[in-house]
This record gives C-alpha cells, structure tokens and sequence, in this order.
C-alpha cells in the first residue's frame, strides 16, 4: 500500500503542481545573475544550450598593450548576465558552472522591468557608445574630475533632468549648485 501512494506522488507531472505555484513562479520575467569573476560569457553560453533566454551587454574598448592596441569587447556590466526565465525554472539557471547566484531582495529574486532591457537592447543594437560607469546616487558625495571645478567635492543633486553638484564652502557656512555632466564626476570613496 505504502508503495502504491509513493508512486502516484512521484508520477505527478509539473503542471500538477503549477496549479500550486503563485503567478510570479509561472510568468517569465528579466532576472540578474551574479557569476564567478570573468565567467559571464562562459553562463551565458550554457544558458543558450539549455534553451534560457539570456542577455549580455558587452561594449568595445581599446586597449594598449606594449606593442600594440587590442580591440576587446568587454561585459557592460562586469559579473552580470540577464535571463528571462520563469522562476520555476530557475535551477537551470543556478546549476551552471560560474553562477554565483540571482539578485534578490529579502530572499526573493528580483526582476527587473523589461522596458529596461528592451531599452538597453535597442541602444547596443543602434551601436550606441556606451561604457560602464560607477553608479551615482542622489545624495551621494562626488568628487569633479573635469572643467572648471575639477578636484571639488560635493554632493550629487538632480534638479529636472540635469545633474547638479552642491559645493559647500564649510567656513562661510554657504553653496553653490554647479551643472555636471555625469561623465565628469565620480563617487568619492
């Protein structure tokens, strides 16, 4: 008796158990995978032969080496590959040599809006130039490391659609709020 029940439990087929599963399990969405240093190529090559939509932004650099320069094309974001993927699946995923894990938040992994991947899909299609950048943050100290306030710290404000940096002169206890551009500041440590 005891082996009759066990076999009926294990020829249950998964969309038995789809029934059970909330629709964030089912749908499939954008998700970011952490990978193993310099791995992200190697994840998502395994990704395609497992049949998981996978997405790695890569962007071309120029590097000088003693004798010559070299063309490299570099991932965008260093330690990241997107899958699309429903997260009943995801351990197609997290079973690849050199995934780390997904990108969660209190213990749910977090997906991501697809306007966002859709638009970093079209802008590398259009061969925009893009670079890897330190994230800024509102709030945040930065230092100027170009134009007329080069070497200034301040603090990161957004006014409209523009970045500004507050300059505090401490002594006379007063500010001033000067437009950067966001390739001409960097986060101070």
């Amino acid at each position: 008796m005891g082996l009759c029940n066990t076999n009926l439990a294990t020829t249950r087929t998964t969309a038995d158990f789809a029934a059970w599963l909330p629709v964030c399990y089912l749908e499939p969405r954008w998700y970011a995978i952490y990978t193993c240093a310099n791995r992200e190529r190697r994840v998502a090559c395994e990704m395609e032969a497992r049949g998981v939509e996978n997405f790695l932004p890569v962007y071309h650099s120029q590097r000088r080496r003693k004798d010559r320069r070299v063309n490299l094309e570099l991932p965008l974001f260093p330690g990241y590959v997107f899958a699309r993927l429903a997260l009943r699946d995801k351990l197609q995923v997290l079973q690849i040599a050199g995934v780390a894990h997904m990108v969660s938040f209190s213990g749910q992994p977090a997906a991501l809006p697809d306007e966002q991947i859709n638009t970093l899909r079209d802008a590398l299609n259009r061969q925009a130039r893009v670079e890897p950048h330190p994230f800024l943050q509102v709030g945040r100290r930065v230092r100027i490391t170009s134009g007329p306030f080069a070497g200034v710290e301040g603090i990161l404000t957004r006014r409209k659609s523009q970045l500004r940096v507050v300059v505090s002169l401490e002594l006379i206890q007063r500010s001033i709020a000067a437009e950067v551009d966001a390739a001409d500041i960097e986060p101070t440590r």
